[in-house]
C-alpha cells in the first residue's frame, strides 16, 4: 500500500498531466468531428456507379472492358486528394489526443489498481503511434495509386481494383491499419474499465470510452457515429479543464470517491441509527441522601419514658 507522500506526490503529477491535456482532448474531439465532415462531405460527390452501369459492358459482350465503369471514380479520388489527406491528417492528430489522454488514465487506474492487465499500457502507446502513422499513408498511398491510375493508359477493372484495394501498399497499409486499431480498441477497453473501477471516471463516461474503442477498430455508421470518439475526447477535455477549479466536480477524477465516501457512509449509518445523534456526556446528577429510617411506635413510647 502507497504511503501518504506516494499518493501526494502522484495526485500532484496526475493534476499537472490533466492540466496539460486539457486543451489538446478538447481540440482532439474538435479535429475527429472534422475530419468525418471533410472526408464525407469530398466522398459525397464521388460518381457512383450502378447496376446497370456495370453489367453494361457485359451485356454489350465485353467481359473485360477497356475502359471499366469505375475508373471516374478512381479519378475523382484523384483529383479530391488533398482534402482527404487533410482529413487523415485532422483524425491522425486526434488519435494521437487520445492517445496521450489514455496513457495519463492507465498510469492513474494503474496507482489504484496495481492488479491491472500491465499489458495495457505498451499496447495503446503502439497501437496509437502506429494508427496515426498509418492513417496518413493509407491516405497517401490511395492518393499515389489513384494518380498513377488517372495519368496512366489501363483503365481496366483490374486497373481499378489495384488502385482502389489490391495493389500491394494498399494491402499492407490497411492490414496495419487492422492490427494498429484493434490494439488501440483493446488498450482502451481495458483502461476505460479499470478507471471506472479506480472512480476515474463516471460509469457514464467509461461506457462511452468503450464505444469509443469498438468504433476506432470497425469504423462503422460512417461519419454519423464519429460523433462518439469526438464527444468522448471534448467531455475528457472539459472534465480536465473543470479540474483547475477548486470546488468543482473534477476532483472525483483523482481518484479518492471510494475513500472518502466510506467515511460518509459510515456516518449515516449512524446517523439512521441513532437520529439525535451520538449521546453526548452529561454530569452525574447527585441523589439526595438516604432518608433516615422512620422509627418503630414502641421505641418511640421507650425513648419519651427515658426522658421523663
Amino acid at each position: 500500500m502507497p504511503s501518504a507522500s506516494e499518493i501526494k506526490e502522484q495526485v500532484a503529477r496526475e493534476t499537472e498531466r490533466r492540466t496539460r491535456l486539457a486543451v489538446p482532448a478538447f481540440a482532439g474531439g474538435i479535429l475527429y468531428l472534422l475530419s468525418g465532415i471533410t472526408t464525407t462531405a469530398t466522398l459525397n460527390g464521388a460518381p457512383t456507379v450502378g447496376l446497370l452501369q456495370g453489367l453494361a459492358p457485359a451485356l454489350a459482350g465485353e467481359a473485360n472492358p477497356a475502359k471499366s465503369p469505375r475508373a471516374q471514380e478512381v479519378e475523382f479520388i484523384s483529383h479530391h486528394s488533398y482534402p482527404l489527406i487533410a482529413g487523415s491528417v485532422m483524425a491522425s492528430l486526434a488519435i494521437a489526443a487520445l492517445t496521450l489522454v489514455l496513457l495519463v488514465l492507465v498510469d492513474a487506474a494503474r496507482f489504484r489498481r496495481p492488479t491491472m492487465w500491465a499489458a495495457a499500457r505498451p499496447m495503446i502507446l503502439a497501437g496509437g503511434i502506429a494508427l496515426v502513422i498509418v492513417s496518413i499513408g493509407h491516405q497517401v498511398v490511395a492518393a499515389i495509386e489513384t494518380h498513377n491510375f488517372a495519368t496512366g493508359n489501363d483503365f481496366s477493372n483490374h486497373a481499378v481494383d489495384n488502385a482502389l484495394t489490391k495493389s500491394t501498399p494498399n494491402v499492407v497499409t490497411a492490414y496495419l491499419s487492422l492490427l494498429a486499431g484493434l490494439a488501440v480498441a483493446v488498450g482502451m477497453i481495458v483502461i476505460v474499465v479499470n478507471a471506472m473501477r479506480a472512480g476515474l471516471v463516471t460509469r457514464w463516461m467509461g461506457v462511452l470510452g468503450i464505444f469509443t474503442g469498438i468504433l476506432l477498430f470497425l469504423p462503422i455508421g460512417g461519419a454519423t457515429l464519429q460523433v462518439v470518439p469526438a464527444f468522448w475526447l471534448v467531455a475528457m477535455g472539459i472534465l480536465y479543464i473543470g479540474n483547475r477549479r477548486p470546488g468543482s466536480r473534477a476532483r472525483l477524477a483523482h481518484g479518492h470517491r471510494a475513500r472518502r465516501c466510506a467515511p460518509k457512509r459510515a456516518e449515516g449509518r449512524v446517523s439512521r441509527r441513532s437520529p439525535r445523534g451520538p449521546e453526548t456526556s452529561r454530569p452525574h446528577r447527585l441523589d439526595p441522601p438516604p432518608a433516615a429510617p422512620r422509627a418503630s411506635a414502641g421505641a418511640s413510647a421507650a425513648r419519651a419514658a427515658e426522658e421523663r
